[in-house]
């Protein structure tokens, strides 16, 4: 059996202060602004239909600049609403008639004009200000709504030709906003948010192949009944809305910032989400934008106010009703199967044993993506059959499947740094050395998705080929990343489901005793030591930790370690070197540097609900370990790490309520001594660069240009003779696995 890691579990990290302060920075450094066809990325993939929908865009955008021409100045309240009711009633005789999915009359029509015209006629209503958010909001619900009505029921001479000019569904806003979202983690309120009602033309056996069926995930389709339509709940959030008072350059980052908070939340809940649409409004102007694993791009402003503005803003809302799934940023290989009552997962594989094209079916979700930009990992155990159609199952599964976006270059048959390439070497270089069974995954097979272009070519799924020419074109330094998915066999459990310090201790020494037997014997190194690369497995013979995750890991017989321009690691476990971005020679002790900030961190915050800390965690020193400044992170780790009086700040701090926590305390305190203190060569000892005032008697020429001398940095010097402090931390870990080992 293996605990699942549920869209409600929150690792610590995510529970430290001031999480909006990392959202805005992470906006302001992903944010490419003023983007020229942003709109292009939902388009419709065959030409013929895209043309269809712009001319249905145009329709709907036509028949709003007939409402807004009954606001003319000076016109009385009954004058008003008689010219309304007229002109809609004329509109709507020139299209389709209120069919099953449209069930509004001429009158609901009226009322969401006339909700809606306010914000797009400034100054008709004494009672409206564009600069007041709780004015705007119920006017951009009413504004979408009206549009998502007109979308099936279209002009009655520009009817659907094939079935591809039909709408696939239907993009409505929630009716509540300002509120609280079901299944946030924290609660927070989010402004406003879209859903996509599925429009199913298929009925009877034929339902099992609606297009958008993988759109509602096992939460989404228990929200019927647990969660009002009306409130937004994060499982079937389609699109985040953020409303600001004003468009100016600070509005606009905040309402950018706000999205990034709401769209983690998203990527907790959905699981085949590659990219997260969003829009946000300034005052009368709007900005739709995309959430990527390495980007946050937004349009240009669209003005409700102008007939071109709207236009856009339409065109928008009226291609996500008609385009290819993926284009609104959902996986179409991994879909809700209503036949079997479980998530089907298409593998490709371009090496390995496995068959080329393989179907699996879920069991069970280990890993989430609990982040907006990064590689989006997630991790996933499945069988070979559906659980439905597996009389035997116990709901164990064991294959492992890990999806995510990682850097790559060039093309798959070049990147050396395909982890589906490293995986292999792995198994391969491990396959005489039974003492490490089972610590690793063994690899099946996997490489890069595939991607089918509007001419029918298959191609690798890229952040270049979802986004388009038109876009990409324009994002300059963007680092290309690849949608990999790779099978494994080994299945373990999240760091998590430890029950005690015992079991913790030997768990981490088992993944190290691992690590250093990969870096022997296939010379590959790890580098992403982390919580969530860290899981447990659990046989006959007791509880065994297990290593994965080798996204960023590099052949050590590369001359210069080739590195990906992204940052190797988890920022709180991130080394010092890494974290600096410097040009020390990356060894194995930057992997035991972040095992030590491991244990710390698992001291401090526990490692799942029961060992959590119940006071507040605000202002505790290792919150710095977690800062979103590189620079200020490092500086922090190497003031925390120098001395064993500074580590005190730390290790003091550890949670008392854990029980063994003394003996884990000296477990810790060792292995920085192994790492910082223990030896004979005093520049290798400390972390902070030292600097000695030249005694009076010296006779330098230019006292002051030499009034210091600078001491070798004490990482750069210890990486010189990384294999003999490796040893020795390996032994240290040893000594305390094999007491703990015993207790058991």
């Amino acid at each position: 059996m293996h605990s699942s890691l549920s869209p409600g579990y929150s690792s610590a990290s995510t529970q430290l202060p001031d999480r909006f302060a990392e959202s805005k920075a992470l906006a302001a450094h992903y944010l490419k602004d003023n983007i020229d066809g942003l709109q292009t990325i939902a388009e419709h993939s065959n030409q013929t239909s895209q043309q269809f929908v712009t001319k249905q865009a145009e329709s709907i955008a036509e028949f709003i600049v007939k409402l807004v021409q009954c606001f003319k100045p000076g016109l009385g309240k009954a004058e008003l609403e008689n010219e309304l009711k007229a002109t809609i009633a004329a509109q709507l005789k020139h299209r389709s008639p209120a069919g099953r999915y449209s069930e509004k009359t001429d009158a609901d029509m009226f009322n969401s004009a006339v909700r809606f015209l306010p914000w797009l006629c400034p100054g008709r209503d004494s009672t409206f200000s564009k600069t007041n958010e709780k004015h705007i909001y119920p006017c951009f619900v009413e504004l979408i709504n009206f549009v998502a009505e007109l979308v099936v029921r279209p002009l009655l001479d520009q009817q659907p030709a094939s079935p591809d000019q039909k709408p696939k569904r239907l993009v409505r806003s929630y009716v509540l906003n300002n509120a609280k979202s079901d299944k946030a983690e924290d609660k927070h309120y989010i402004n406003m948010a879209l859903k996509c009602d599925t429009l199913n033309y298929l009925t009877g056996d034929n339902a099992e192949y609606d297009e958008d069926s993988y759109l509602i995930s096992e939460a989404c389709l228990k929200a019927n009944d647990e969660w009002s339509d009306e409130r937004p709940n994060y499982p079937c959030i389609f699109a985040v809305v953020e409303v600001e008072s004003k468009s100016s350059e600070g509005a606009m980052l905040k309402g950018f910032s706000q999205l990034v908070e709401y769209s983690k939340d998203v990527y907790r809940n959905q699981h085949n989400r590659h990219f997260i649409w969003g829009l946000v409004s300034g005052g009368s102007e709007v900005k739709a934008c995309v959430f990527g694993p390495n980007f946050l791009l937004a349009s240009k402003f669209m003005d409700v106010t102008t007939a071109a503005g709207r236009l856009e803003l339409i065109g928008f809302l009226v291609n996500w009703s008609f385009c290819e799934p993926s284009k609104l940023g959902y996986d179409p290989t991994i879909r809700y199967s209503y036949k079997h009552e479980c998530f089907d997962i298409d593998m490709v594989n371009s090496n390995g044993p496995m068959p080329a094209q393989t179907t699996y079916y879920l069991r069970e979700i280990v890993v989430i993506a609990e982040r907006v930009f990064g590689r989006h990992t997630r991790c996933f155990v499945v069988g070979e059959q559906p659980q439905s159609l597996d009389e035997n199952s116990d709901n164990s599964g064991d294959i492992l499947i890990k999806d995510a976006w990682p850097e790559v270059s060039g093309s798959a048959e070049d990147d050396m740094r395909d982890e589906s390439k490293l995986l292999e070497r792995v198994s391969n270089g491990l396959a005489d050395h039974p003492e490490f069974n089972g610590l690793y995954p063994r690899f099946l097979g996997g490489g890069r998705m595939q991607i089918q272009n509007a001419h029918g070519d298959n191609g690798d799924e890229t952040t270049r080929t979802v986004l388009g020419e038109t876009v990409w074109a324009q994002l300059g330094d963007v680092p290309l990343r690849a949608h990999m998915r790779i099978a494994m066999s080994g299945v373990g459990e999240p760091l998590e489901s430890v029950q005690s310090i015992y079991e913790l201790v030997v768990v981490i020494y088992d993944v190290m005793r691992c690590h250093m037997g990969i870096l022997k014997h296939c010379q590959i190194l790890h580098r992403d030591i982390s919580e969530a690369n860290i899981l447990v497995r659990r046989d006959d013979t007791g509880v065994h930790g297990m290593l994965i995750d080798f996204d960023y890991s590099i052949d050590i017989t590369d001359e210069g370690y080739a590195v990906r321009t992204e940052g190797a690691g988890t920022r709180p476990f991130m080394s010092v070197n890494n974290l600096e971005d410097n040009s020390t020679k990356r060894t194995a002790l930057d992997d035991w540097e972040s095992i030590i900030y491991i244990l710390c961190w698992l001291g401090t915050f526990g490692w799942n609900r029961a060992t959590r800390p119940s006071g507040s965690v605000a202002k505790m020193a290792i919150t710095s370990w977690n800062d979103y400044d590189e620079m200020m992170n490092a500086n922090s780790k190497r003031r925390d790490m120098h001395s064993s009086d500074n580590f005190t700040g730390i290790t003091k701090e550890f949670n008392p309520n854990i029980p063994h926590i003394s003996a884990f305390k000296k477990l810790v305190n060792g292995l920085r001594a192994v790492l910082i203190d223990d030896h004979d060569d005093p520049d290798m000892r400390g972390a902070i660069f030292n600097k000695n005032i030249i005694p009076e008697e010296s006779d330098t020429d230019d006292f002051l240009e030499d009034e210091y001398i600078v001491r070798p940095d004490p990482f750069v010097e210890r990486a010189a003779h990384w294999e003999s402090i490796s040893e020795r931390l390996l032994a240290k870990l040893e000594t305390y696995a094999t007491v703990c080992k015993k207790r058991l």
